[in-house]
């Protein structure tokens, strides 16, 4: 040993069966050590120590174990976390019951979408859950055949994107858009907030008006006419789809053109937003030979069966 140790450069490398030869000395005789100079002894405990965790590693190896969940039942499970933020585990796996798909609850909690931040609902499902007690009111001009100007009053409810009233007028007061708020909530329930922009015609007679009838009033900040997002877009809609391929006559033609397009809107177009039914929800019909209805002269028709 003492010749080897001189005559190499290195330190020779030993294998996998050398140590184990050493260690099977080591139990056999113990006073092996004094003899072995070409490792210490610190480096032969340290190697039984390694084969004791290798072999118990392989005898308490994992088994089969439960089989894998299928890949819809995966899937489903991220869908319904995912959709609803608020449910656990629990609630869950209750569902799934429900479906009769058998799934253990820890295999729910396993597959269930990791999240950094605690669950929260969406914006779309927050303002959902508050649509339905706000109203808006804007005002639009709208230019005759004579060049003179009249005014658009638009009132709009948002839970169902349901337009209360079109109303039409030459010099638009508060005290005329008062009259016209309460003409258009009649035995309706009144909106909890009204959103409107800072309009000076909205004086003092209109929010005596509003705060008399129990509505919250909620300007908007000054140019700002996203705020009042709901309202503006419909104005756009109203002169795409209508006003932009009328000529109007006077304040009696606008009036009709309107209220034909807000019995059009209420009832026959469909909505993005409504999962493409009307505000007024349109009956399905299936049977039944197809007759198309013109609206507004033509430029859309209400399509029925009879």
């Amino acid at each position: 040993m003492n010749v080897l140790r001189r005559s190499t450069a290195k330190r020779p490398a030993l294998k996998s069966f050398d140590r184990l030869i050493f260690i099977l000395l080591y139990r056999l005789a113990p006073t092996v050590l004094e003899a072995v100079t070409i490792v210490r002894p610190e480096t032969i405990v340290r190697w039984h120590r390694a084969g004791f965790r290798t072999f118990w590693r392989w005898k308490s190896r994992r088994g089969p174990g439960r089989p894998k969940l299928a890949l819809e039942i995966r899937q489903l499970i991220r869908e319904i976390n995912l959709a609803n933020p608020l449910w656990g585990a629990p609630r869950i796996h209750g569902e799934l019951l429900k479906l009769g798909i058998d799934v253990g609850q820890t295999s729910v909690a396993k597959y269930m979408a990791r999240r950094r931040r605690p669950p929260s609902q969406g914006w779309r499902t927050f303002l959902l859950n508050h649509a339905d007690g706000i109203a808006s009111i804007d005002l639009f001009v709208v230019p005759t055949i004579s060049f003179k100007l009249l005014y658009g009053l638009l009132i709009l409810r948002h839970d169902r994107r349901r337009i209360l009233l079109l109303g039409v007028t030459t010099s638009p007061t508060a005290e005329w858009i008062a009259r016209q708020l309460s003409d258009a909530c009649g035995w309706e329930p009144v909106p909890d907030y009204l959103i409107r922009d800072h309009d000076r015609v909205y004086g003092e007679a209109f929010t005596r008006r509003i705060r008399a009838m129990g509505i919250r009033d909620r300007p908007t900040a000054p140019r700002s006419p996203w705020q009042n997002g709901y309202a503006e877009r419909l104005i756009g809609s109203i002169r795409r789809e209508c006003l932009d391929h009328v000529i109007v006559f006077g304040e009696r033609h606008l009036r009709h053109v309107l209220r034909s397009y807000q019995q059009y809107y209420n009832g026959t177009r469909t909505h993005l937003a409504l999962a493409k039914d009307s505000p007024l929800t349109r009956p399905v019909q299936a049977v039944g030979r197809i007759l198309a209805l013109p609206v507004l002269g033509g430029l859309h028709h209400r399509y029925i069966r009879i």
